[in-house]
């Protein structure tokens, strides 16, 4: 596994206190640390180091973004969760580990719910399904068609369980096809071997695929929400290409531990959700396939327990179970 951390800021100290003061005026008084679950390349980093520098720039304290990957977020999810509650670490967590792991593995070292506050909804958006040009393939029917026909695919997802991995066997389930799971440790390594032809598939996350696509070096053959995007002019959707009822989208928000005094909580949703409002933020975020949504701390609360509702259906109807 590999591990990795930026720190974004200059001439930053790391003498941290050793007592929290719990007066929102001096905070942040030390450098804070943003866990991405999954590693550097990626989606959640790539949001991470946008929120990372914002947050810098804003209150002229240093931001550490710390990819800590591996086995479909859990790793980076659990260090979050057994964190100080001091407003000193943050989680930019996607729908995998915070709406999705609780129903898929028999056991886990964090609650989603339990452990964490939510802060604010950051970006949402579809995946896309991207296929090596090398395949002769242009459309979802056409893929159908190629699969059932004898044709071998191989998908590529962040690991067992992740939206990805879900947003296939959804696909799978739906369509009667047969592909072979490879899973990795984080979208960016998929793509590598998408390109290089080691895999012919991936439901992919919107940021890493969508460059490669527009460079002409992946094919799109869909979005996966229920409607095609502007944001990806000219491909539809999965449902519109021909399986009527399927829909999956990925997002990304900010959580910290349970117990991070209220205070604190309330401004750095306050903050973020500046940032997230900000012309450049929104344009950079449409640039990667996603859009910035910005939320109160109730609001995205009432999202991750429905989607851990809606997940945990999904898991149990196309037989996924991890021990």
């Amino acid at each position: 596994m590999r591990l990795s951390s930026i720190v974004i800021g200059i001439g930053m100290t790391f003498a941290l206190p050793s007592v929290f003061a719990a007066d929102v005026s001096i905070y942040p008084s030390k450098p804070i640390r943003l866990i991405a679950p999954f590693p550097a390349g990626g989606t959640s980093d790539t949001i991470a180091r946008t929120l990372g520098q914002k947050l810098t720039e804003a209150w002229n304290q240093g931001v550490v973004v710390d990819n800590r990957g591996g086995v479909g977020g859990i790793v980076g999810t659990t260090m979050a969760a057994r964190a100080p509650a001091d407003g000193y670490t943050a989680l930019v967590g996607n729908v995998s580990p915070v709406a999705i792991n609780g129903s898929l593995y028999k056991s886990l070292e964090y609650d989603a719910v339990r452990d964490f506050s939510p802060v604010t909804m950051v970006a949402a958006g579809p995946n896309i399904v991207v296929i090596n040009p090398a395949v002769n393939v242009k459309s979802i029917k056409e893929l159908v068609s190629y699969i059932k026909g004898g044709g071998k695919i191989d998908f590529g997802t962040s690991g067992a369980g992740t939206i990805s991995h879900l947003a296939a066997e959804m696909f799978k389930n739906m369509t009667g096809v047969n592909m072979l799971h490879v899973p990795y440790k984080g979208s960016a390594l998929i793509i590598n071997d998408l390109l290089g032809g080691q895999i012919q598939i991936s439901f992919s996350d919107m940021p890493v695929a969508l460059p490669h696509v527009k460079a002409g070096k992946l094919r799109a053959l869909a979005v996966t929400g229920a409607k095609a995007t502007p944001l990806v002019p000219g491909v539809p959707s999965v449902a519109e290409a021909g399986v009527p009822g399927y829909a999956i989208d990925s997002w990304w928000g900010v959580l910290v531990p349970a117990g991070t005094p209220k205070e604190v909580v309330a401004k750095l949703n306050s903050e973020l959700v500046r940032i997230l409002n900000l012309q450049e933020v929104k344009d950079r975020f449409a640039g990667l396939g996603v859009e910035a949504v910005p939320s109160t701390q109730a609001q995205f609360a009432q999202t991750i327990n429905t989607e851990i509702a809606k997940f945990a259906k999904l898991i149990k109807d196309v037989g996924i179970r991890i021990e």
